[in-house]
């Protein structure tokens, strides 16, 4: 089992950033670089690149709305040119909020569009013939009648470093993860619960397998949760409330909620009500406290260390190759200090 970890994006990434090469000396395997709508992903991915020598580094995520095939295709080989082909490109669909608010682009099909753009890009990546791409949400070269009917099929000027970037996709919905069980290098589910993952996602992860092209590989899967280790850690679980009620109650919008629908699916469906009718209605401290605390419990990793190594058994388990944690410094310990101590666990 390797170790993941996102780049904080809600205080000072560059910072964050200028810390990732400690990090990897801890033990650390991929940091995973944000993208919200705030700063892009792939400056810092370029950035870090050049401060760093063995982690993986990745996206996570990119939209599929944000960006055409051919230019993610384009930035995940250009960041593993520059890493030496540590490049692991995330990607996933974000939701109609941003898609819409943010980009101006229609939030339409998203399931589709993701396949279609793995599609896409490992045509480009392959660099074998110029790309041309039938498709519901996509063409190429986009035809007469939609376009000047100029365009020409075209592969990549430069060739990659590698035949493919291991693709990574965000998704919680059933229907999406089992299109990311048949398509994709690997899955990234936030709030994963290794005791009630087949619960929620057996079935379509079953499914996905099943028309799995077999040269893709075992699914990774990079999820874990906020991670402290000591006598005391249990404590630090509190920490997660204000992140869960806000990815619960205000992530999206009623009815159109995958956080939401997720801790439903997980048994907590009066909980997911509270939370999100506090949070909308302007009280984020209520909600913060109506998060359940076996939901804490179940979606973070804070304990002794022997229940922590319990904890890294339970999501071995379930299928994760990649624990990915957010270290919570107690009593002054360094990330990196925490870091070091999980990969003693890890082993």
């Amino acid at each position: 089992m390797q170790i993941s970890m996102q780049l904080r994006y809600d205080s000072d990434i560059v910072a964050a950033a200028g810390q990732v090469s400690e990090l990897e000396r801890a033990g650390l395997d991929l940091i995973w670089v944000p993208e919200a709508y705030g700063y892009d992903a792939p400056s810092f991915m370029g950035y870090l690149a050049a401060r760093t020598e063995r982690i993986g580094i990745g996206s996570g995520i990119l939209s599929v709305f944000s960006r055409t095939p051919a230019l993610l295709a384009m930035t995940a080989a250009g960041v593993d040119a520059l890493s030496g082909g540590r490049c692991h490109l995330g990607l996933g669909s974000s939701g109609p909020q941003v898609v819409e608010g943010v980009h101006g682009v229609p939030y339409r099909a998203p399931v589709t569009r993701t396949r279609e753009t793995v599609e896409v890009m490992r045509a480009f990546w392959q660099r074998d013939k110029a790309v041309e791409y039938s498709g519901r949400t996509m063409r190429l070269p986009l035809p007469e009648g939609e376009g000047s009917g100029l365009g020409v099929p075209m592969k990549l000027l430069t060739p990659p470093v590698r035949p493919s970037v291991p693709v990574w996709i965000a998704a919680l919905g059933p229907k999406n993860v089992r299109m990311v069980a048949e398509h994709a290098d690997g899955w990234l589910p936030m709030f994963f619960a290794p005791e009630w993952s087949r619960r929620s996602w057996g079935e379509a992860l079953r499914k996905g397998a099943a028309a799995r092209d077999p040269r893709l590989g075992r699914l990774q899967i990079s999820a874990g949760g906020l991670l402290a280790i000591g006598p005391d850690a249990a404590r630090a679980r509190d920490l997660a409330r204000d992140q869960l009620a806000l990815f619960i109650g205000g992530m999206g919008a009623p009815g159109h909620n995958y956080y939401y629908n997720l801790v439903s699916r997980y048994g907590y469906v009066r909980e997911a009500e509270t939370i999100q009718r506090l949070f909308l209605s302007g009280d984020r401290a209520a909600a913060a406290a109506a998060v359940p605390p076996a939901l804490l419990e179940a979606t973070t990793i804070c304990g002794t260390k022997s229940y922590v190594r319990d904890r890294v058994a339970a999501y071995r388990e379930a299928g994760v190759t990649h624990l990915q944690v957010v270290p919570v410094s107690l009593d002054g310990e360094s990330e990196a200090s925490v870091v070091g101590r999980l990969r003693d666990l890890v082993g």
